[in-house]
C-alpha cells in the first residue's frame, strides 16, 4: 500500500485589505471568518498541513478570531514585508514546506469547496504535473505544484508571480474542469461577499 499523498497548502493571507477597507479575512461569511471558510476548505479537502502566511500586524488578530488558526494542522508564517506582494507571501511559505505537493490558495477565496480542493489533489497524484482547477474554462486556485518546485519558487525574484514560475512548465500544466464557481470567486471588496 502506498503512503498517503501529503499536500501543504499555502495560504496568502499578509495583504493590507485596503480596497475591503481592512480586516477582510475576519469578514463575517455565512457565520464564519473568512479566513476560517479557506481554511477548512483545504482541511477538508484533504491537506495535511496549511501554512497560514501573516503579516506581523495582524498575527495576534486572526490567531485571536479565525478558530482554523488552533488547529494542529495549521502552521502561521509571518511575511517581515507583505508590501512586497502575494507572490512574497508564496515565497515564506514555500520555503517551511515540506510534503509531495503545494497547494497555493489566496485566504480571500472562501468560496473553493472541500470536494474541489480534493480533486485537484488527486489529479495531482496521478499526473504529478501542476494542476489548476478550472470553471468554465477559466483556470482559478488552488493551484498543485510538485515540491519540487520548492527552491525555483523561493529563489525567483518577490515582485515576479507563481504564474511566471509555471510558465517555465507548461509541458507540466493539466486543467482539471470543475463544477465550482468558487476557484474564480476572490473578495476585494464588501460587495465581493453578496450572494452569488
Amino acid at each position: 500500500m502506498t503512503d498517503p499523498v501529503r499536500a501543504i497548502a499555502i495560504v496568502t493571507a499578509a495583504g493590507s485589505a485596503e480596497r475591503f477597507g481592512g480586516r477582510k479575512l475576519l469578514a463575517d461569511v455565512a457565520g464564519q471568518p473568512l479566513l476560517d471558510r479557506t481554511i477548512n476548505s483545504l482541511l477538508e479537502g484533504g491537506a495535511s498541513e496549511v501554512i497560514v502566511v501573516v503579516g506581523k500586524d495582524a498575527r495576534a488578530a486572526l490567531e485571536r478570531d479565525v478558530n482554523a488558526m488552533n488547529d494542529a494542522r495549521v502552521r502561521p508564517v509571518e511575511n517581515h514585508d507583505p508590501s512586497r506582494g502575494m507572490f512574497s507571501s508564496i515565497q515564506e511559505g514555500v520555503r517551511t514546506a515540506s510534503g509531495d505537493v503545494l497547494l497555493v490558495l489566496p485566504g480571500d477565496m472562501p468560496y473553493v469547496r472541500a470536494e474541489t480542493v480534493r480533486a485537484v489533489i488527486a489529479e495531482w497524484t496521478n499526473k504529478r504535473g501542476i494542476v489548476s482547477p478550472r470553471y468554465k474554462g477559466k483556470r482559478g486556485h488552488p493551484v498543485a505544484l510538485p515540491i519540487a518546485f520548492r527552491d525555483e519558487i523561493v529563489a525567483t525574484p518577490s515582485s515576479s508571480n507563481l504564474h511566471e514560475v509555471i510558465k517555465k512548465h507548461l509541458d507540466q500544466r493539466v486543467d482539471l474542469d470543475v463544477d465550482d464557481p468558487g476557484v474564480g470567486r476572490d473578495v476585494d471588496r464588501p460587495e465581493d461577499l453578496a450572494s452569488a
